[in-house]
């Protein structure tokens, strides 16, 4: 099985070497390379084409967020997930929005990275509960964005409960398992929710349903990570 290339981007040296040994912990992931801002990371990332990419946010020169959108417009193979210590609505939105597929805060369990680094690597989503938590928060704050886009096909409430799940980074079986439903019906759901959207994947399908504003509501009972 082919080790996960992962290059990590922070600011902090500190922070860079503590990773690096975390994660060299483990026989599945080969650390490439490391940068120490945005611009730097832009540079290296094309070099190296790491499988997946550590971002944090906010550093100099350049954010994590445009590094993320100058990386993903010249190979948008290359996957993100970010580790910061910011979970407010403008960070977790600006960096789904630039193409990160994952999201953590620093204080998550060593468990909780090398497992969202699994998830994200395989071209899944997944955020930290808490994460997870303000994002939901802020599309229920956007119902009058997505009433006001009269031409668009509306998520009914079950698509809503799946993609719901989909952003805490539940694969098919286990949303299946919450919902008290088949996988293929999850499978139907998610092919009308990427139909509805104009999307092809899960990560597009929760950054879309973001930008348009859909109200995630209630209806679901969240599970514990």
């Amino acid at each position: 099985m082919a080790k996960i290339r992962i290059m990590i981007v922070d600011d902090h040296p500190i922070v860079r070497e503590g990773l690096v040994a975390v994660l060299r912990r483990d026989e599945d992931f080969e650390i490439v390379g490391e940068a120490a801002d945005g611009r730097a990371a832009v540079k290296r990332a094309l070099s190296l084409k790491p499988d997946l990419i550590l971002m944090d946010l906010r550093m100099p020169e350049m954010s994590g967020v445009e590094a993320m959108q100058k990386i993903r417009a010249t190979d948008p193979a290359i996957k993100f997930l970010v580790l910061t210590t910011y979970d407010t609505d403008e960070h977790i939105v600006g960096a789904l929005e630039a193409g990160a597929s994952g999201y953590l805060l620093k204080d998550a369990p060593r468990e909780d990275l090398f497992n969202a680094i699994r998830t994200v690597a395989r071209g899944e989503a997944l955020l930290q509960p808490r994460v997870a938590a303000r994002l939901i928060q802020h599309m229920t704050g956007q119902t009058a964005r997505a009433q006001a886009n009269a031409g668009e096909e509306d998520l009914s409430p079950r698509e809503i409960e799946v993609l719901q799940l989909v952003a805490r980074g539940q694969a098919n079986k286990e949303i299946a398992a919450q919902l008290t439903i088949t996988e293929a019906t999850v499978k139907t759901h998610l092919a009308h929710i990427f139909q509805k959207l104009a999307v092809n994947d899960r990560t597009e399908a929760v950054t879309a349903a973001l930008q348009r504003g859909h109200p995630f509501v209630g209806g679901v009972n969240h599970p514990h990570r």
